[in-house]
């Protein structure tokens, strides 16, 4: 039994903020750098795409150097597959992503609706060195949104 229906889901959703708060209690607004993009999908199929662009990000030169493209792959998360509800999450069965490590992995979020906004949190998991869970706020785009 969820708490929410995937028709309340189905759209697609636009990155407002990003937070993050380790186990020991530290905040930190910007773990995706200032002024992140993203937007996230979800189909009425059960399919869903998520896209978040750390903010900063700093364009590629005509023949990029390796250590551009590493800052470039490090700095950008993408994936896709099918999604699930839960009582009060939503698990996205990953089949394809940006990192190898994803495809085949359930990753799991739980959801709180906020007017046309949604808030997805990550369980506590192992980020640039600690143990954190990620906010992510998004708003849900209507027809000519940008």
């Amino acid at each position: 039994m969820t708490d929410f229906t995937a028709a309340e889901l189905v759209g697609t959703w636009k990155l407002v903020s990003a937070s993050s708060v380790t186990s020991n209690g530290q905040r930190n607004e910007t773990p995706y750098g200032t002024n992140p993009a993203g937007f996230l999908t979800y189909f009425e199929d059960g399919r869903m795409t998520s896209m978040i662009s750390y903010g900063g990000r700093k364009p590629l030169r005509a023949i990029p150097q390796v250590e551009e493209q590493a800052e470039a792959f490090k700095t950008f998360l993408a994936y896709a597959g099918r999604y699930t509800l839960g009582q009060d999450k939503v698990i996205h069965h990953v089949e394809l992503s940006l990192i190898p490590n994803y495809a085949g992995k359930d990753l799991v979020r739980s959801v709180k609706f906020q007017g046309d906004q949604i808030v997805l949190v990550t369980p506590p998991t192992l980020m640039n060195g600690s143990i954190q869970s990620i906010e992510l706020v998004w708003q849900r785009l209507t027809d000519g949104s940008r």
